[in-house]
């Protein structure tokens, strides 16, 4: 459903005001009336009366709100969240985050420490039940539907913290006893209703109480779940009705318990077998009166429903109002709840029966004197969104009357049908009432009852009201009391708030409303803001609202503002402005401040005196008399303000009210306003000015007498004398005066009927251009004699004589006219006096006709002798002489066309017959027309002389065809004929349609295009509409139906009867539209959206338009009958904008908005249901952003297209990219990249294609693909290139010329750059050649013959297990000094401790064997594991290296038992990432800190050990081969360890050292060989001539076979009697710098081929040492120290050497990479790679285990599930084994090789992470030197991470086979006694803390694991040490 943004943006709504109802008796409502009328009541006024002032959106649905009216805070509650805003403008201060939880609603809360469950707790989300305030203790209560309805006590002014912890931590607070009764407070279930209400302490107690009504969700009640389990915690431990404790500053442990009293009677419990008729729904707890004064009653009262009976269909809701009775006044004593409790009904029901009747109440509102309610009439149907609803009123008097009646009726004089014992309550005394004996009830007991009366009771007479207003779907309802109105707020189901207007009769007298949130139902409970009652706090499903209560400032004028009846709004008439009564100054005095109920007959109004002034006469000033409601303006500065900033003093003599007069100056006569063309007269408006404003206007007029005359130049005199001014005419003067004494003394008319006047009469017309003399008769001439002239136009001017005084005569008049004919109009003009004519109140014209024009047949020349034109005929139409005979007749008349051709037999159809000469008048063809022998009746208003006849056919006796006849003395007949038919109906199409009219529909038959006229009626009154017609169907449009009902549709042809069918048309309910989607669209439009909804079959056509911003509407398409698409429209600019939809040409509205709010329905179109964001068009462009993209014909084309960050959202679809015509495929689509290639070839007959993408309507280029070369373009380069050269060498030659210093100090720079770039160029020359040489090479090297040396798996264990972290034997591990054998070899001896035998004393062994297997017992015990871990882990001396030795140890331990081991391993990672998960949880797993950690290590390690071996090891090992003899073939510094090629910066010999490969033939008495050729380099030191020997040599056998270079020397045999021992260093060695240089083959100048024997040596030599632990400072072997430091010095080695940048040989680390990169690829590529013959069980295992968790805690981020997988097995497992590959393979690693491995481990955990690699040019080099490929293993990665995601998930019993496979398969390789005594030891040191830890657990002390411990303990307590000792 579409929810509105959040803002402070004020919305205005419609509002609609009607006019009062006859006076009624009071609170009794109108009687109903039908929602049509009351909308046309309602429909007079329209103005905005609310503003939306402040929203709080929330993302989850909301619960409960309270306000905090002394601290201007506003708490809401959320599904799992909390909120403190602040109360003005609902701004975030506080949140706190209350779910969800693990939790089972057949579990006990986890609160209670001695319960346990058995059923799985599930993630469940926590609506609240109760948000409550006490400002009292400074709390706010809050309790939620998890854990059985748990309460926590939070601190008011902050929601997140909590004040008081219940139940209390550990000490140092005492141990509190908890009960479930004590933690059971709220409904346990999201849709069971609770309400809580805060009282006051009573007598004896420290604290509040807390007021609890919650609906029963136990066993047998529909929010039980539904399975077998009969646990119910909820009917023993929360009632229905409850007060409970909430002293949080007394006893904690009666928090939240029912004995206050002390007794048990503070609960209302409903019995067991009575739940099913007495289901209680609470709708709201409220204190009244809420601020009683001292000793006054103050009571609360429950509103809630007794719902009806599911199944039964006559069971209906109850309504009641329960009281419970308070102390009185402060510490007054507390009555027990049931002695007081008493509920009685409510009935809101009208007078039209039981269908009138609103049944369950949904929302009440306490008022001073009355309780508002509304109700809802449940409907059969629960999807109905708009339920019948009506408010009614009850009095609390009548409340109180009723309840005091009603105990009288129960003790004194008992009436069962009055009142009854509630017997369904099992705190209730007894069944029935009964009369106490002598007893006199006080009032108190009246009201609240006592102990020993029967209780609790109910009222069986429900208290009546009728309904004040009724609307559908109201939900809530708030009342204020403002002047003599009752405002009345009503939210909606829908969303949308009422304000209703009641004035002192209960009846409506205006009504407004305002959306609020569309869709969202508002919460039953709204509130007033405590500070300011101007504004009102209410919730909707979704967000928190501030509305103000009145927008007056729509209303601009006084009369709207108090016209629009509403009680907040009044008009302030000094500020002139309509406000709340507060925001008027003095509004607390009379008459500053008018209300409403005052009428608009008490607003400011003004007069002016005089109203009329002549613009010729002075006035000393005005009279202004003020009435209406207006403060004595005595003393106050006043103005008259006429406008334009012109003004003058005013005055008040007095102060006055009601009626006030004030005087004021005229404006000065120069500055009148003009007087308007043709008018006499000016209307000014005039303002009274106070203070600087407006307050009153009036009007008053200017008139000037003498503009009469020019204004009625024809009837001067007579409207002189009857304008509405006193004016005066001057008959000599000729002129208009308004002032009499100008007349001259001849006697002047005073009435219009005297002036002189011409008086009309009738001439016959006169023929053009001949001369005539015109009488004119006078009337009132009293200047006769005068000279006159006869006017007939400016320019037709005539003389006029006298004839008598009453007559003139206008002599020898011609007038000509070159028309048919012309009237001319006469009047009388004073001669030599122009404009000054005689009145002509009636026109006098005179006709002129011409014979000549406009007759061109005899008829028509004929016929204007009834013109009183003398014309006759002859040869054209001339004018008759005075001698020429009468006319005779015309020729036959002549038919040119008829139309139509046919008509139906039943006639009436208008036949027009056009020609010549058809008769001269209408009598010559009036009964002379026929069709055959059927007569046409012509139409008189239709014939035009001699041209046209229409005649309405008669009808026929059958059908016939026959010519038209027109008889006017002669005869004349058409060639075409006329047809009589008759038409046939036979059915239509479509014969449905939606109600809203629109439908397109095809009638078929046969010769329906007959006639002249033709209607199609639907439902036989409405006509549809664009009608079209053939010979065989009748299209039209379907007008709106009223209902959904089948209708009749009758075709009728001229108006006579219906044609015989049976055609039906069925009005359907109309389509429905939900949803839109996508919401956004580009600017452009286009963009396809899709619409969802109801009955589309019904749609022909649809268009979507957008309001206000929107270009042209699109056409949409109709998909099926739920969807549509739509084009999005273009829009004028970004924004957002409601969006129309017009289905066959109607406007979609939403019919629910109008029946439930009864808005028009335009508003409700308008009502902004649908909205579309405008965002920016998408910008596009090319990955390099260049405009022009060569393109070579024939070979594939892929783009790279980048996208700019935007909103919109676009799917891969939409999207169409275009090189030139040719479509581009997309493959690839990411939020800022797109991928698309073109497989066709593109054409070259144009050499430039624009590279075009199209989204929706918008269009952007981006690019320009040119095909081919371009040999024009190279030209132009280079001629280009050539001159800019030329430029150059110009410009350097003059500024050479200048400076020869310069040019000197040039040329000696240049030589040096043209030096290094020699050395670069050599450099990157051997580079490339070794690059493409070495791959061949060492492929062929790597054959070889014996297996890879994998390690066995004990030592794998061993290794991967203890490597540094253990404690245990650490020094042991490393294997001792070993002795050669005969063969040269030594053996691996198992000199490990868990590998052997337990080493101890037999005495000893007894004890200790027992001890260490009860030990084992206990270890196998999961409890005591858990706590022993957790134990351990809490002491602060458990450093990291103990605790990877415990879990390494623990492992061994379970070794025989992994099942159990990954269940403990599995428990305890789950309080790992619960810890991590409230921190951050994209740490965890990132380091080894913890011991599950370490144990997960383990785990994997063994896991995985098969796939290591049979997947991973080959090529693994064949990488390390590679990386050693791609360092071996270069130079190596034996002391520094630097190489010529590595793949480490730091271990880069960055010098050139020129290096020959020597090849020896060596002979060598070991390992199984004797004589082989081995490859050397000249710089080789001995020791490494040696160690390349072993290796040849002892290729087949593990390196902890070998021999060790120390133990062999060798010997050179120069010649056949020469032979020397070569060694690193002897006398011979060379000094350089102080330093001795180690010996190498070139020093001893050993030749290719020289014959070498190596042997293994008697006694070994240890003065030398290790040759890299060689002092630096005194040896050295290929480069000084000094010589990689910034200053070297200066010795004659160094002169001589060509010193370049180091920098140059990193292009060596690129060579080594791509050497060795196919077997990397290999190498990542087995590690990430699934083998379907034995696919990773271990991995999916965890991965889904860790998945799981993630799920559970709601971590629905994909990058720290990433981040978890990644931690769990690349970087825990492969990076340690990709860095120690010592503990795979019995190999050496040296320290070279170590460091190319950390290299490579980077690059792989750098494919492993998710973070953007930040590279620059100061990156290290060993992140830059994989950069390039890490892209693409990351794509492996997370392709193996989706693999073993979709891999099907293993159950736990496939797992723990697998896990005893792998255990049987090593057992008995690990001395498990001997891991045992390692843990016991940690055990021993730890004893009193593990002992308290096992004590504190509840399960451990419950199995006694405590004792087992201690018997461990005395076991070996006396024995382990002195045993150890020994051994």
């Amino acid at each position: 459903m579409a929810r509105r943004a959040a803002g402070g943006a004020p919305l205005s709504a419609r509002a609609a005001a009607a006019s009062p109802p006859p006076p009624r008796s009071p609170f009794r409502a109108p009687s109903p009336c039908p929602l049509l009328p009351l909308l046309l009541l309602l429909g007079a006024a329209r103005a905005g009366a609310l503003e939306i002032q402040r929203r709080f959106p929330s993302p989850t649905p909301t619960n409960n709100f309270a306000l905090d009216g002394a601290a201007g805070t506003v708490y809401l509650a959320a599904v799992n969240r909390l909120y403190q805003l602040s109360g003005a403008n609902l701004s975030l201060e506080a949140e706190a985050a209350v779910g969800p939880v693990a939790d089972s609603p057949l579990c006990h809360a986890p609160q209670l420490p001695q319960a346990s469950c058995e059923h799985p707790r599930r993630l469940t989300d926590n609506y609240n039940k109760i948000l409550q305030l006490d400002p009292g203790q400074g709390l706010v209560v809050v309790c939620g539907s998890i854990y059985q309805g748990f309460c926590q006590l939070r601190r008011r002014g902050n929601i997140s913290a909590v004040a008081v912890r219940f139940p209390p931590a550990a000490p140092p607070a005492e141990p509190v006893t908890v009960f479930p009764s004590m933690l059971n407070v709220a409904a346990n279930h999201p849709n069971a209703s609770t309400v809580g209400l805060v009282l006051p302490p009573a007598a004896g107690t420290g604290g509040s109480r807390l007021l609890v009504g919650a609906t029963y969700t136990g066993y047998g009640s529909a929010f039980f779940p539904r399975n077998r389990s009969l646990e119910d915690h909820r009917f023993e431990n929360t009632p229905e009705i409850a007060i409970r404790s909430l002293d949080a500053r007394g006893d904690l442990a009666k928090l939240f318990t029912f004995d206050l009293n002390p007794s048990d009677d503070n609960i209302l419990k409903i019995k067991q077998g009575a739940k099913e008729q007495h289901k209680l729904g609470f709708v709201r707890a409220f204190l009244h009166p809420p601020d009683p004064p001292p000793g006054a009653p103050s009571y609360a009262y429950l509103a809630l429903n007794s719902e009806a009976r599911a199944g039964d269909k006559e069971s209906q809701a109850r309504s009641l109002l329960a009281r419970i009775c308070l102390p009185r006044g402060a510490g007054g004593d507390a009555k027990k709840l049931t002695e007081s409790y008493i509920q009685l009904g409510l009935q809101c029901a009208g007078g039209a029966g039981r269908g009138d009747l609103y049944s369950r109440l949904v929302s009440v509102f306490p008022a001073r004197e009355l309780l508002f309610a509304v109700f809802e009439r449940p409907q059969g149907s629960p999807a109905a969104r708009a339920t019948p609803a009506a408010l009614c009123a009850f009095r609390f008097a009548d409340v109180q009357a009723a309840i005091r009646a009603a105990r009288n009726a129960c003790f004194v004089e008992p009436a069962p049908d009055v009142v009854a014992v509630l017997d369904s309550v099992v705190q209730g005394t007894g069944p029935a009432c009964e009369r106490k004996r002598n007893i006199q009830l006080q009032p108190e007991q009246l009201d609240c009852g006592a102990a020993h009366l029967q209780h609790p009771l109910s009222i069986l007479q429900p208290l009546k009201a009728t309904p004040v207003f009724r609307a559908p779907g109201l939900s809530s309802v708030a009342v204020a009391t403002v002047s003599n109105y009752t405002v009345v707020f009503l939210g909606t189901v829908s969303g949308r708030l009422l304000k209703i207007n009641l004035n002192e009769s209960m009846q409506v007298v205006s009504r407004r409303v305002v959306t609020v949130a569309y869709g969202e139902p508002v919460h039953h409970v709204m509130q007033f803001d405590p500070a300011d009652p101007g504004y009102l706090y209410l919730m909707t499903s979704h967000q928190m609202a501030r509305v103000k209560v009145a927008a007056c400032a729509v209303h601009a004028t006084c009369g709207d503002c108090v016209g629009a009846a509403d009680a907040y709004c009044g008009w302030c008439a000094l500020e002139t402005r309509c406000t709340l009564q507060q925001d008027c100054a003095n509004s607390d005095q009379p008459h500053f401040w008018t209300s409403a109920s005052e009428g608009p007959g008490r607003c400011p109004t003004m007069t002016v005196l005089p109203a009329e002034i002549d613009v010729h006469q002075e006035y000393p000033g005005m009279i202004l008399q003020i009435s209406g409601s207006l403060p004595s303006l005595s003393g106050m500065e006043m103005a008259c303000d006429y406008g334009n900033d012109i003004r003058t003093v005013a005055r008040v003599p007095g102060p006055a009210f009601g009626h006030q007069i004030a005087y004021c100056n005229l404006l000065p006569r120069a500055q009148f306003p003009r007087f308007p063309p043709q008018q006499d007269h000016v209307i000014v408006e005039m303002s009274v000015r106070v203070n600087g404003r407006h307050i009153v206007r009036a009007n008053f007029t200017i008139y000037d007498c003498g503009r009469v005359g020019q204004v009625y130049p024809h009837a001067a005199c007579t409207s002189c004398l009857s304008a509405q001014w006193p004016c005066f005419w001057c008959t000599q003067q000729h002129a208009c005066v308004s002032n009499q004494s100008r007349c001259e003394a001849s006697p002047n008319p005073t009435s219009p009927q005297d002036c002189p006047q011409i008086l009309p009469s009738a001439l016959a017309p006169v023929p053009t251009g001949s001369s005539q003399s015109i009488p004119v008769r006078l009337a009132n001439a009293a200047f006769q004699g005068a000279a006159l002239e006869c006017s007939f136009g400016p320019e037709e001017i005539f003389e006029a004589m006298w004839v008598n005084e009453s007559t003139v005569h206008c002599n020898q008049v011609v007038l000509h006219t070159t028309q048919k004919s012309q009237v001319f109009p006469l009047s009388l003009q004073l001669k030599g006096q122009p404009a000054r004519y005689l009145d002509s109140p009636a026109p006098m014209t005179v006709e002129v006709y011409n014979c000549a024009m406009g007759s061109p047949d005899c008829s028509q020349c004929l016929g204007r002798e009834d013109l009183g034109h003398l014309c006759v005929w002859s040869d054209g139409c001339r004018l008759r002489g005075p001698l020429q005979p009468l006319p005779g007749t015309c020729p036959a008349p002549e038919i040119r066309a008829i139309e139509p051709l046919s008509g139906p037999l039943d006639g009436g159809t208008l036949l027009t017959i056009r020609g010549r000469n058809l008769g001269r008048r209408l009598s010559d063809v009036a009964h002379g027309v026929w069709i055959g022998s059927v007569a046409c009746e012509p139409l008189a208003d239709r014939y035009t002389v001699s041209e046209e006849i229409v005649c309405a056919t008669g009808p026929a006796p059958g059908a016939f065809s026959d010519v038209v006849t027109v008889n006017a003395s002669k005869e004349g007949k058409s060639r075409e004929r006329f047809s009589y038919v008759l038409p046939l109906v036979q059915f239509l199409e479509p014969d449905k349609g939606p109600k809203a009219g629109g439908t397109r529909i095809t009638i078929h038959g046969s010769d329906l295009h007959v006639g002249s006229e033709l209607q199609v009626l639907v439902n036989d009154t409405e006509p549809c509409t664009e009608l079209l017609r053939t010979d065989t169907s009748i299209t039209c449009t379907v007008p709106e139906g009223t209902l959904p009902a089948p209708v009749s549709v009758c075709v009728r042809f001229e108006h006579r009867g219906c044609v015989r069918s049976n055609l039906t048309f069925h009005y359907m309910q109309n389509p429905v539209i939900t949803a839109i989607s996508p919401r956004r669209s580009p600017v452009s439009g286009g963009r396809t959206i899709t619409v969802a909804g109801e009955r589309f079959h019904m749609v022909q056509n649809v268009s979507m338009a957008v309001y206000h911003i929107g270009r042209e509407p699109t056409l949409c398409k109709v998909l099926n009958s739920t969807l549509i698409t739509c084009p999005s429209p273009g829009a004028l600019s970004n924004a957002s904008a409601p969006v129309d939809f017009f289905i066959n040409g109607r406007a979609y509205a939403d019919e629910v908005a109008v029946a439930e709010e009864l808005l028009d329905p335009e508003e409700a179109r308008r009502g902004g249901r649908f909205r579309l964001d405008y965002l920016p068009d998408p910008q596009f462009s090319t990955a390099k952003r260049e405009k022009w993209i060569k393109h070579h014909p024939g070979e594939p084309l892929t783009l790279v297209i980048h996208k700019e960050q935007d909103s919109l959202g676009l799917q891969s679809h939409e999207y169409r990219i275009k090189i030139g015509q040719v479509a581009c495929d997309i493959q690839i689509v990411s939020d800022r990249v797109i991928h698309c290639s073109v497989n066709e070839s593109l054409g070259t007959a144009e050499g430039q294609l624009p590279i075009t993408i199209q989204v929706g309507n918008f269009n952007q280029t981006i690019a320009t693909l040119q095909l081919g070369g371009s040999e024009t373009a190279i030209i132009v380069s280079i001629v280009i290139c050539s001159v800019l050269l030329l430029l150059s060498v110009v410009a350097l030659f003059v500024f050479c010329t200048k400076s020869r210093r310069a040019e000197r100090y040039w040329q000696k720079t240049l030589l040096q750059m043209e030096e290094m770039e020699s050395q670069i160029r050599e450099e990157i020359r051997k580079g490339f050649a070794e690059l493409q040489t070495d791959m061949t090479d060492l492929t062929k090297e790597l054959n070889r013959s014996q297996g890879i040396p994998f390690l066995e798996y004990k030592h794998f264990v061993t290794r991967t297990f203890f490597p540094k972290c253990s404690s245990l034997y650490e020094e042991r591990y490393v294997l001792p000094s070993q002795t050669l054998n005969s063969q040269g070899s030594s053996p691996v001896q198992e000199t490990h401790p868990l590998l052997g035998e337990w080493k101890i004393p037999e005495s000893c062994r007894p004890n200790m064997e027992e001890g260490i297997s009860l030990f084992s017992s206990l270890l196998n015990n999961k409890h005591f594991l858990i706590v022993f871990v957790h134990a351990l882990e809490q002491q602060k001396d458990f450093a990291v290296r103990d605790r990877c030795s415990l879990a390494s140890l623990l492992t061994i331990a379970l070794h025989g038992k992994l099942e159990y081991y990954t269940g403990i391993m599995k428990e305890l990672l789950v309080d790992l990432i619960d810890a991590s998960a409230a921190k951050n949880p994209k740490l965890m797993l990132r380091r080894t800190e913890s011991v599950v950690e370490k144990m997960l290590t383990n785990w994997m390690s063994i896991c995985m050990y098969s796939c290591l071996r049979e997947t991973v090891g080959e090529p693994f090992f064949l990488l390390l081969c590679a990386i050693k003899q791609q360092i071996n073939k270069g130079s190596i510094d034996a002391i520094t360890g630097k190489a010529r090629y590595t793949l480490n910066e730091e271990w880069l010999l960055r010098e050139n050292i020129e290096a020959k490969p020597r090849n020896l033939n060596v002979s060598f008495q070991g390992c199984g060989m004797d004589s082989l050729s081995v490859r050397a380099m000249d710089t080789d030191t001995l020791t490494q001539v040696k160690e390349k020997i072993l290796e040849a040599f002892c290729k087949n056998v593990p390196y902890s076979q070998w021999p060790r270079a120390e133990d062999v020397d060798l010997e050179w045999f120069a010649s056949s009697t020469q032979s020397y021992i070569l060694r690193d260093l002897d006398d011979t060695s060379v000094v350089e710098d102080g330093r001795k240089k180690l010996n190498t083959l070139a020093h001893y100048k050993i030749p290719e081929g020289a014959s070498l024997a190596m042997s293994l040596t008697d006694k070994k030599d240890n003065t030398l040492g290790r040759v890299k632990d060689l002092d630096t400072e005194k040896y050295f072997h290929l480069v000084l120290p000094t010589d990689e430091l910034a200053e070297p010095k200066k010795s004659h080695r160094q002169s001589h050497r060509k010193k370049v940048l180091p920098e140059i040989y990193l292009t060596r680390l690129l060579s080594t990479k791509g050497t060795l990169q196919k077997f990397l690829d290999d190498l990542f590529k087995a590690i990430l790679s699934i083998r379907e013959d034995k696919p990773p069980l271990a991995v999916k295992y965890f991965f889904d285990f860790l998945e799981e968790q993630a799920e559970k805690r709601g971590i629905s981020d994909p990058d720290t599930l990433h981040i978890w997988k990644t931690n769990s097995l690349p970087l825990r497992f492969w990076v340690n084994i990709l860095k120690n590959p010592q503990f795979v393979f019995d190999i050496d690693k040296t320290d070279h090789i170590d460091a190319c491995l950390s290299v490579i481990a980077q690059a792989f955990i750098d494919a492993c992470s998710i973070s953007d690699l930040q590279l620059g040019k100061d990156s290290p080099t060993n992140k830059l030197l994989y950069a390039k490929e890490i892209p693409e293993y990351r794509k492996i990665v997370q392709r193996y991470y989706k693999q073993i995601h979709d891999m099907t998930p293993l159950s736990e019993q496939e797992m723990n086979a697998h896990l005893a496979e792998e255990s049987r398969k090593y057992q008995n390789e690990f001395n498990t006694n001997v891991a045992m005594a390692e843990i016991y030891k940690y055990a021993k040191r730890y004893r009193p803390q593990i002992m308290t830890a096992l004590e504190a657990n509840p399960t451990a002390r419950r199995t006694q694991l405590q004792h087992k411990f201690e018997q461990v303990v005395a076991l070996m307590e006396d024995n382990i040490y002195e045993c150890y000792s020994e051994a």
